[in-house]
């Protein structure tokens, strides 16, 4: 079937949702009646879609007539079945969807700028808004694949059970271990650290980019609370053992060791609050126009995202959260961040997902959660404790102490601090959420 003009696809679109109740099913809540330029076959199919969602089927030919009411109707009607003898009953699957998809992103798009500009009349235009709503116009997609057949597909299962999933360790091994061996190199997973104020999730965040970029990765690090320059401070101290304060004077050194990395970190700073979902997700597809690919993205940190969707803070983050997670499978690799624990975690030993605030959207949405607390005795010892609150590539409950060089900003793994105690306690508060 070769392409038809736009226009004239509004009698294909009603003969085929009166003949195939699945294309139906995958432009009902799509199509809106401002989409047809005649009033009177946007009706028509309107009655098609009521008439399936109420008896679950098709009306037949008979059984539409029965609904219209005005002459304008009658007549759009007939007119429409005169055309439907001339049509190809025999319409490719493929070009078809190829066509309705085209047909639907374009009234999307025409329908949007006519809001958008009845808005700009009015004074009323949100720039992240108006983004996200012609964002939301071309990304219209009908699926037409059922997805993964268990038992005529069985040997793509085979196949892929025998190929060894590939991760970029975050070289701490306790980590490394009990995500089943670091961060899914493909992608498709969300990673948070939830800590209190202050604690160091910004110090964590900075070591994982690092720590990544070591091994020839390409890193995006996104930072909403401090300075691309200061980041970069962090970093390369971090990078060189050379103290924060002396810097300074050892600029030559600084740059050859950063020269002997393998991998990059690019640092882009956001004024918080400011930058919405999409509008980062706009940010990031310019690697890809630039021939970069990303290995990972961290970013610093979730909660201080904007968001245009809810109307409470649950349901901002709910939101916020929902749509990194699905960047991770657009640009195919993982995504690492932070969130705030709520003041009811701040002085728990093993803070649990009930204590991260707006906890309920984010923790069902993130793919791990990993936490980042103190209690009086490692403040005198000068270690962290990361805890595994949600884990769903591995182990969870189990703790390990880190110690953090303040001069240099770098975190290692403290395996000479005894933490039996503490994880027992993890476990038995993981347990009590699991009931």
């Amino acid at each position: 079937m070769s392409k038809l003009n736009l226009d004239e696809y509004e009698n294909i679109i009603i003969y085929k949702s009166l003949t195939d109740s699945g294309y139906l099913a995958s432009i009902a809540d799509i199509v809106k009646p401002e989409y047809f330029k005649n009033k009177s076959i946007a009706s028509i199919f309107e009655i098609v879609k009521d008439f399936n969602e109420k008896r679950n089927k098709l009306p037949t030919i008979t059984e539409i007539k029965t609904y219209l009411i005005t002459d304008e109707q009658k007549e759009a009607f007939r007119q429409l079945a005169q055309s439907f003898s001339e049509l190809d009953k025999n319409l490719d699957k493929d070009e078809l969807y190829e066509n309705t998809e085209q047909f639907l992103k374009e009234k999307a798009v025409y329908h949007t700028m006519l809001n958008v500009a009845e808005d700009v009349s009015r004074g009323l235009v949100d720039t992240s808004d108006v983004l996200q709503k012609f964002e939301s116009s071309c990304s219209i997609s009908l699926v037409t694949d059922l997805g993964f057949n268990m038992y005529d597909d069985i040997d793509i299962l085979i196949d892929d059970l025998n190929t060894e999933q590939s991760f970029i360790p975050s070289k701490w091994e306790w980590l490394d271990d009990t995500l089943g061996g670091g961060f899914l190199e493909s992608g498709k997973a969300l990673y948070v650290f939830a800590g209190e104020t202050n604690i160091g999730k910004s110090i964590f965040l900075g070591n994982i980019a690092h720590n990544i970029a070591s091994q020839g990765k390409n890193v995006l690090l996104v930072t909403l609370e401090m300075s691309e320059l200061l980041y970069a401070q962090r970093i390369c101290s971090n990078a060189t053992k050379i103290p924060m304060k002396e810097l300074r004077q050892n600029g030559p050194s600084i740059k050859n060791a950063i020269a002997r990395e393998n991998g990059k970190v690019f640092i882009k700073e956001f004024p918080p609050a400011t930058i919405t979902p999409n509008q980062l997700k706009a940010f990031i597809k310019k690697f890809g126009e630039k021939g970069i690919k990303l290995d990972a993205i961290v970013l610093d940190y979730l909660n201080l995202l904007h968001s245009t969707v809810g109307n409470n803070s649950y349901e901002r983050i709910k939101n916020v959260t929902e749509q990194v997670r699905a960047m991770s499978y657009m640009f195919e690799c993982p995504i690492i961040s932070a969130t705030q624990l709520n003041r009811s975690g701040f002085d728990q030993d093993n803070p649990e997902l009930a204590t991260i605030s707006e906890s309920i959207g984010l923790a069902a949405t993130a793919d791990v959660i990993a936490s980042i607390y103190q209690n009086d005795e490692d403040r005198e010892l000068g270690i962290i404790r990361l805890g595994m609150m949600k884990n769903r590539y591995g182990m969870r409950g189990n703790t390990q102490a880190m110690r953090i060089d303040y001069s240099t900003l770098t975190i290692e793994q403290a395996d000479d601090v005894d933490l039996e105690e503490a994880e027992d306690d993890t476990l038995n508060a993981l347990a009590a959420l699991a009931r």
